[in-house]
C-alpha cells in the first residue's frame, strides 16, 4: 500500500476531472483513478451546443480540454479500473484490477453510467457485428448503409443526426406514442431528410447471419410484427450507474443511483462523496456533472479539515 492520500477520485468524466481540479486548488494530496477519460462524453456527446464558453464543440474535443487542464494540476493520475472500495477505521481502501491498493481519508465516486442494454434477442450475439452503444465510435463504419436507433429521447435523436452524416437511411424506433426529444433536436433531425421516426414500435429481435441484416419490431397500433432491413442497431435507451464495486457503503434509489445529500454530495458513509451521473441528482448534463464534482471536492476538503 502506498502513502495515505487526502482524497481519491474514482472516475475520469466531467465530474471526476472537475473534482480533481478543485481538490488540487485546495492543496489536497489527491489521486484520480479511472479506466479512461471521457465517459459518456466521448461515447454519446457527439456535438455539444449547451456547454458555456463553447457555441459548438464535440464531446471528444471538450474532454481533451478537460484532461489538459487536469494534468496541469498537482495531482496523481492512474488509468486503472477500480474493483473494490471499503472503509477500514477512519480511512478508505481502494483496490484496482492489477491488485494494487490505495488508501485515503476521503473518496469521491464519479464513475458515471454505462449504456443500458435492451435485452432483446440477438442483442448480445451481434455486439460488435452491427449492434453498438457508441455512435461516435462506430458511426463511420456504416457509411451508405441503413441503420436503426432504438430510443426517441435526446440521446437517440442526437445519435441519429450524427449517423445521418454517414448512413443513407436512419430509423428511430420509439415505443411511446410520440418521441420525447426536445423540439429543437427533432427539427434538426427532420432537416437531414434521412431520418424516419417510427413511434409505437417495440424492438422484438435483431437478426442476421454473421452480421446484422434486419430487425423485427412490434407495431403497437396494429399489433403486427414488422421488419426493417438495417445493417446497424444503436441502442440509446439510457444508462445505468457504474456502482458494482461499492457494496454496502452507499444507499441506492430505484434506478440504482447513489443517494446523496444534495448540499454536499455526501453519501451515507462519512467521508464518501459522489458526483455526476452516478448519483441521484435529477438532471444528467455535462455542466451539472462538472459543478457536482467541484461541490464534492470542496465538501471533501471541509470534511478533512475536521479529520
Amino acid at each position: 500500500m502506498e502513502d495515505l492520500y487526502d482524497l481519491i477520485i474514482i472516475g475520469g468524466g466531467p465530474a471526476g476531472i472537475s473534482a480533481g481540479i478543485y481538490a488540487s486548488r485546495q492543496n489536497l494530496k489527491t489521486l484520480l483513478l479511472s479506466k479512461s477519460f471521457g465517459g459518456q462524453m466521448t461515447r454519446k456527446a457527439v456535438n455539444i451546443e449547451n456547454y458555456p464558453g463553447f457555441e459548438e464543440i464535440s464531446g471528444f474535443d471538450l474532454i481533451q480540454k478537460f484532461e489538459r487542464q487536469l494534468r496541469r494540476q498537482k495531482i496523481d493520475i492512474r488509468l486503472e479500473e477500480v474493483t473494490k472500495l471499503k472503509k477500514s477505521g477512519n480511512k478508505f481502501l481502494v483496490f484496482v484490477k492489477n491488485k494494487q491498493e490505495f488508501s485515503a481519508k476521503t473518496v469521491i465516486v464519479a464513475t458515471g453510467a454505462d449504456p443500458r442494454p435492451l435485452e432483446a434477442p440477438g442483442e448480445k450475439k451481434f455486439i460488435g457485428r452491427g449492434v453498438s452503444y457508441c455512435t461516435a465510435c462506430d458511426g463511420p463504419i456504416f457509411k451508405d448503409k441503413s441503420v436503426s436507433v432504438i430510443g426517441g429521447g435526446n440521446s437517440g435523436f442526437e445519435a441519429a443526426i450524427f449517423l445521418s452524416e454517414y448512413a443513407k437511411k436512419v430509423y428511430i424506433l420509439e415505443c411511446g406514442k410520440t418521441a420525447c426529444a426536445d423540439e429543437t433536436i427533432q427539427k434538426q433531425a427532420k432537416a437531414t431528410k434521412k431520418i424516419e421516426v417510427i413511434t409505437g414500435a417495440v424492438l422484438k429481435r435483431i437478426q442476421g447471419q454473421d452480421f446484422v441484416d434486419s430487425i423485427i419490431y412490434e407495431n403497437l397500433k396494429t399489433k403486427e410484427l414488422e421488419k426493417l432491413d438495417v445493417q446497424g442497431v444503436f441502442i440509446e435507451i439510457g444508462s445505468q450507474p457504474a456502482t458494482s464495486f461499492l457494496e454496502d457503503l452507499v444507499d441506492f434509489n430505484k434506478r440504482d443511483e447513489i443517494i446523496v445529500d444534495p448540499k454536499s454530495g455526501q453519501t451515507k458513509t462519512p467521508g464518501l462523496f459522489s458526483a455526476g451521473d452516478v448519483d441521484d441528482v435529477p438532471y444528467k448534463q455535462i455542466v451539472i456533472a462538472a459543478g457536482e464534482g467541484a461541490k464534492a471536492a470542496l465538501s471533501a476538503y471541509n470534511y478533512i479539515k475536521k479529520f
